[in-house]
């Protein structure tokens, strides 16, 4: 297990501003203010897809500036350059390494849109150097680094926003304030749900990395494994070593509305139902889940995912329906629906613009949106719409349900940690092991 004087050597290349940094910053890193001038900096980190809707929300703000793009794969950067170049009009710097990135005093705040076993440590790295952090769900790899980022965050004091966009959402956060005055009664329910039709990964064959990619960059702080046909650039997502599965690639949105509608926290319980069944392949997750969280003042919330197979085709492929005892609410990221007992639809409310609910780009005005918020926390210290002391405990929600799953067991939890309370199996996947060198610490 490596130290943090490893972590921190092997992680800046011998850089004075982020070696010092882990121990005692230059000056810029923690006292730089924008003052007067509110131009905001920025690098968007992975590039590939989730990435375009970084860089046009970002660019909708005329004081912002796009300094780097930054990717591990040639072929990714020379993809994105030209993508820039027509969409918004210029090609930022081009940096491979990220590293390089934080030593640059002049950048103010960075994007991960990285694969997700990057997502923490890179971000508390980035919070070490001084700069505000957006990343995208969901903030951690396992419980460990939920509490490790959380902790970064409240010791350097900047801004840290997940990406779980619909928090911006007009319409949502109209029917959570609807919820609060009453209007469908007591809740007791949140029903979040996602459904696709994933093909089959296949089984890898080991080939050589390709030239254009650095293979030792991508894996960071994840153990050390060959590289396969079948990884890069998306299907990372259904391998433990670097992803987290569904129902945190998409279920931290909806499990978060859910949690957010019905003003609950960490849960007192967790049971996970679920398996494999549709293709004999090299996908480590379950590709259908049924996760039900219990809460104090009888509370609950169900996470019901297809991965793989189209649950019901007449029904909205994600959402979240919130049920009370006057009445339904239904929302996804662009409309809010509100129902009486008998199904009469009472309400029906709109986004003003249209955001994409199924495919990897996730493109939409909710991201403009939820953007604007970040810059304007940052020029003007107000509350995020998803700060991360909020999006963590949603965060934590999805491990919680990976965790009963693989326990195969209901999960007594510690509402106060969200520590398991009757399974050292489950505890066992609150840390994972990381690449000698590479673990993020304090």
């Amino acid at each position: 297990m490596g130290t943090r004087r490893d972590f921190i050597k092997k992680t800046t290349t011998g850089t004075a501003a982020v070696t010092l940094g882990g121990l005692a910053f230059p000056s810029w890193a923690n006292a730089r203010i924008l003052g007067a001038n509110d131009h905001i900096n920025c690098a968007v980190i992975g590039v590939r897809s989730r990435a375009k809707a970084h860089v046009l929300a970002i660019h909708q703000d005329p004081n912002a500036k796009i300094l780097y793009n930054c990717d591990v794969d040639d072929n990714i950067i020379e993809e994105h350059n030209a993508w820039c170049q027509e969409h918004i009009g210029y090609v930022p710097k081009v940096e491979k390494d990220f590293r390089k990135i934080l030593e640059d005093k002049d950048v103010d705040a960075i994007f991960i849109a990285t694969p997700e076993h990057w997502h923490a440590p890179m971000a508390i790295l980035a919070l070490q150097a001084g700069k505000h952090v957006y990343v995208e769900k969901p903030c951690s790899h396992n419980p460990y680094e939920n509490e490790l980022l959380v902790a970064a965050q409240n010791k350097y004091g900047k801004k840290v926003q997940m990406g779980n966009q619909q928090r911006s959402a007009k319409t949502s956060k109209m029917a959570v304030d609807d919820i609060r005055n009453g209007v469908i009664g007591e809740v007791f329910k949140g029903e979040a749900y996602y459904s696709n039709n994933r093909e089959s990964i296949g089984k890898g064959k080991a080939i050589d990395v390709p030239p254009t990619l650095d293979w030792e960059l991508w894996q960071g702080p994840a153990p050390r494994e060959g590289y396969r046909d079948n990884i890069h650039p998306y299907n990372w997502h259904w391998f433990r070593n670097w992803g987290t599965g569904e129902i945190h690639n998409n279920g931290t949105h909806e499990i978060d509305i859910c949690r957010w509608a019905l003003g609950v926290n960490l849960p007192e319980t967790v049971t996970s139902f679920g398996g494999k069944y549709t293709y004999d392949d090299d996908w480590e997750f379950v590709d259908n889940q049924q996760v039900t969280y219990t809460f104090p003042g009888e509370k609950f919330i169900t996470w019901t995912s297809h991965s793989r197979g189209i649950m019901k085709p007449e029904r909205p492929g994600r959402g979240a329906t919130i049920y009370g005892s006057k009445g339904v609410i239904e929302l996804d990221r662009n409309f809010y629906k509100l129902y009486d007992l008998a199904g009469n639809l009472i309400k029906n409310e709109e986004e003003d613009s249209i955001s994409a609910t199924l495919n990897t780009q996730g493109i939409g005005g909710l991201d403009i949106d939820h953007v604007a918020n970040f810059f304007n926390a940052i020029r003007k210290d107000i509350s995020l719409n998803s700060d991360i002391n909020e999006a963590g405990v949603s965060t934590m929600l999805c491990h919680l349900g990976n965790m009963a799953q693989d326990a195969g067991h209901t999960l007594k939890i510690d509402t106060k940690t969200g520590k398991v309370l009757n399974s050292e199996k489950a505890m066992q996947n609150w840390k994972r092991e990381y690449e000698k060198g590479w673990e993020p610490t304090l």
